[in-house]
């Protein structure tokens, strides 16, 4: 019984041995077909050769997805033909496929560059510091963090000036609009004062009744208003000059009766005796 299950363990080891190696075996034959559609790629590059080049590092990819290699020179194609979402897109696949402090440097400082002619310098900067900490001694990295420092700060500068511009224009653009709402509140009033006096002056011009008023009657009303007041009144103890012209009437009325009285009697004539008197 023993025997028998020692039997089927080396069987059971042999047969995972087996699959290993034919696993190994595919991988090394993938990888050989992967690493040979690169130098195709590479050569179909160097001839200035884009599609066929483009081509061969995408079928290189396909027999090996994490080919560090197709991926990387297949971003740095996309690079040298100005296609730079493709190259970003390409460079950051290939930093996170490698586990080699060396690829990585390349890949970020590749990505650095990219973002440089996107005009992302703040974007650049974290990229070359990436690619700085892979390998500390590349003094061409160094350079380039120097620039993309350099025009991120001036696009800080650039953007900070825009918000005040902007805000300037707002606040510009607000002030405008409350001069513009008061200056229609002023016309309002104006035209409001305007409508209320027109109101008044018809008002005026109305009596009691609410009926038009006769100007011209009322004119001569307030002249001989005018005329009394402008009168000399009488100092106390003094007649006025009405008072004297009354009197002098109901005088001259007295007068005539007495005259009328003494003509009568003169029509009439004077009685004649006729006895004589003892």
């Amino acid at each position: 019984m023993k025997q028998i299950v020692l039997v089927l363990l080396t069987c059971i080891t042999s047969i995972a041995s087996f699959a290993q190696e034919e696993d190994d075996k595919a991988q090394r034959l993938a990888l050989k077909k992967a690493n040979g559609y690169v130098y195709e790629g590479n050569n179909s590059i160097n001839n200035d050769d884009f599609v066929s080049g483009e081509m061969a590092y995408r079928q290189a990819i396909s027999k090996q997805p994490n080919t560090v290699a197709g991926i990387y020179n297949l971003g740095n194609a996309y690079y040298k033909e100005g296609n730079y979402e493709e190259a970003l897109y390409r460079h950051e696949q290939a930093a996170k496929a490698t586990t080699s402090k060396s690829e990585k440097h390349k890949a970020y400082h590749n990505i650095g560059n990219i973002l440089m002619q996107n005009k992302k310098c703040k974007e650049a900067v974290e990229a070359f510091k990436s690619a700085l900490r892979n390998d500390p001694t590349d003094n061409e990295t160094r350079y380039n963090l120097g620039i993309a420092k350099i025009c991120a700060e001036q696009q800080k500068d650039q953007q900070d000036q825009n918000k005040d511009d902007k805000k300037k224009d707002q606040n510009k653009d607000d002030q405008d609009k409350k001069d513009n709402e008061n200056k229609k509140d002023q016309k309002d009033q104006k035209d409001q004062n305007n409508e209320d006096q027109k109101d008044k002056g018809d008002q005026d011009k109305k009596d009691d009744e609410g009926k038009p008023k006769d100007d011209k009657k009322d004119k001569g009303k307030g002249e001989d208003e005018q005329k009394d007041k402008q009168k000399p009144k009488p100092k106390p103890g003094q007649m006025s000059p009405q008072q004297i012209k009354n009197l002098l009437e109901a005088m001259n009325n007295q007068e005539q009766k007495v005259q009328e009285k003494m003509n009568a009697v003169k029509e009439k004539g004077a009685k004649i005796k006729t006895e004589k008197d003892w």
